[in-house]
């Protein structure tokens, strides 16, 4: 029998975690790995032992997520389904233009256009759903946003596959080019969100971080009708490597987390500006903003310190070296600096509020550089998404 707190409306549940997960929990964790096994068995032939152990350890990280973050499983299952439906209904690269399935939802372009499509409309709903101080179209508003970030993944995993039905040599992750990765930030972006959406039990912020994901869904249709970059090519060899399938997920991670951070700031100075009116709109108060942008700076510096490390690491197989100065990683280098010393501050001096959040913003523009700007306006050897 455990031993439990009442405090107001919340409980307190002394027992271990393992303790706290319910049976469907621990089915939740059967199906997962069942399915981490088949995969791991079917595809072996076409895995080495690194793939392998990527595909081990993403299993345990889905798992452990979906412990945490109960609406997750759904998402997993829908997404995982939604992709292995599609995959099923793919004979030869051609069906996407004759299926009907296929051609207006799930190949890999249809989903990532309803993921465009979706996204500017969550935010619409969002807005005016802190605008008018209604619940209901902000709950339209957070639906909108877990089918688009579903469709968006949808995309990518189908993309998978079909790189792989254009010829073996061919396939590969799909996050090694400027399309495939903004796809992947839109996303991820939209799914660090909605954890704390509901880890805070507020929606009222939905639409400041559906601005920037927009932004970068524009972006994104510029350079697939613009520039025709939706084609999959074959990659070079450089990036013909298992660190790939680590290190870009664990850069995004970062970026999307330091988006999320900006736009808190965003929503802290507008508030600082009207504080008795933002909060009738059911804007959160200070505080809870600015222990949200400490949190997703937090998160956002851990993954890019991983994956800065993992790109040494791929630098020192892949070239020779593990550090070579190239735009690329002297601006990581910059970002990684900006917000190491924008933690510093807070945990050294106490820093918070109105100068942090300003902070948060600029550090919008730097990471936007190091993520696209280096590609527009320098060369080296990460030049691989240049418009």
């Amino acid at each position: 029998m455990s031993t439990q707190q009442v405090l107001g409306q919340d409980t307190y549940d002394d027992r271990s975690f393992l303790a706290r997960l319910s049976w469907f929990d621990w089915a939740w964790a059967l199906a997962l790995i069942a399915g981490t096994v088949y995969a791991s068995v079917q595809y072996s032939p076409w895995m080495d032992v690194y793939n392998q152990g990527i595909l081990y350890m993403a299993c345990g990280m889905v798992l452990l997520v979906g412990w945490l973050w109960k609406p997750a499983r759904v998402f997993v299952l829908a997404v995982a389904a939604a992709s292995l439906f599609a995959v099923f209904r793919y004979p030869a690269l051609e069906a996407a233009e004759t299926d009907f399935f296929l051609n207006y939802l799930l190949s890999s372009q249809a989903a990532i256009m309803w993921m465009c499509a979706l996204f500017p409309a969550a935010t619409l709903a969002y807005l005016g759903g802190l605008v008018a101080r209604a619940p209901f179209p902000q709950q339209v508003g957070s639906a909108l946003a877990w089918v688009a970030c579903g469709a968006g993944l949808v995309g990518l995993l189908v993309r998978w596959w079909e790189s792989y039905l254009i010829g073996p040599e061919v396939g590969r992750i799909p996050v090694t080019n400027l399309y495939e990765v903004f796809v992947l930030f839109a996303f991820t972006t939209g799914l660090i969100y909605l954890y704390y959406e509901y880890r805070y039990g507020t929606r009222a912020l939905g639409g400041f971080v559906g601005l920037v994901i927009s932004a970068a869904i524009g972006f994104l249709l510029w350079y697939h009708f613009a520039q025709d970059a939706h084609h999959i090519d074959p990659l070079i060899p450089a990036l013909q490597s298992w660190w790939m399938k680590i290190h870009v997920p664990a850069n995004f991670i970062g970026y999307g987390s330091f988006a999320i951070s900006a736009m808190m700031g965003v929503a802290y100075l507008i508030r600082a500006r009207n504080p008795g009116g933002w909060e009738r709109h059911g804007l959160p108060s200070a505080e809870l903003l600015d222990d949200l942008m400490y949190k997703t700076v937090a998160l956002g510096f851990a993954f890019f310190t991983v994956a800065t490390i993992l790109g040494a690491l791929w630098a020192a197989e892949a070239w020779g070296g593990y550090w070579s100065w190239d735009p690329k990683e002297t601006w990581s280098l910059i970002t990684w600096l900006n917000y190491a010393a924008w933690l510093h501050l807070r945990f050294s001096k106490g820093w918070r509020g109105t100068p942090m959040a300003w902070w948060a913003v600029a550090g919008l523009f730097v990471v936007t550089f190091t993520f696209l700007g280096v590609n527009i306006f320098l060369s080296g050897l990460h030049s691989y998404g240049e418009l």
